[in-house]
């Protein structure tokens, strides 16, 4: 006799809620915007955090987007290749690196940020500002909930 299998409705499961969610909307704004100007969706990452935290250590851009440091690394030096950031020594220390948006860089995130919030307002269409703010803080709490299991190790 076979064993009953533990049973999962896809459909209500939240990893795979919110993964679906997110892969849509990093499809379409890439293909709607980003495709054309040459970036990918973790570039555009990046720029918008160099954009409204200014220079940042490469180790505090690589927490502040989520993005593991030799991935951010190579991504960088892409970047620095496209002209859209600069990379230089810390001035407080020479093994820091600091990043920062480059006049090219700032101008296309100004010009890429209205078309931002235009894919997200679509994508919260009928969801009242309420229940949005609720499920934003609900959103980081289950992320910071994540890392810390991750630090733990």
């Amino acid at each position: 006799m076979l064993k009953a299998l533990p049973q999962l409705d896809l459909g209500d499961y939240l990893p795979y809620l919110v993964n679906r969610l997110g892969n849509s909307l990093a499809d379409q704004f890439t293909a709607g915007a980003l495709e054309r100007e040459r970036l990918s969706i973790v570039m555009w990452r990046v720029m918008v955090v160099l954009a409204a935290t200014g220079a940042q250590r490469q180790i505090d851009l690589a927490d502040l987007t989520s993005i593991e440091t030799s991935t951010l690394s190579r991504l960088v030096s892409r970047m620095v290749r496209q002209r859209l950031v600069t990379r230089a020594r810390s001035t407080s220390s020479n093994r820091e690196v600091v990043i920062d948006l480059s006049d090219k860089g700032s101008a296309l995130v100004a010009r890429l940020i209205p078309i931002g919030r235009e894919f997200e307002k679509k994508a919260v269409a009928g969801v009242s500002a309420a229940e949005l703010a609720i499920v934003k803080r609900c959103l980081r709490r289950m992320y910071d909930n994540v890392r810390r299991d991750d630090e733990r190790g």
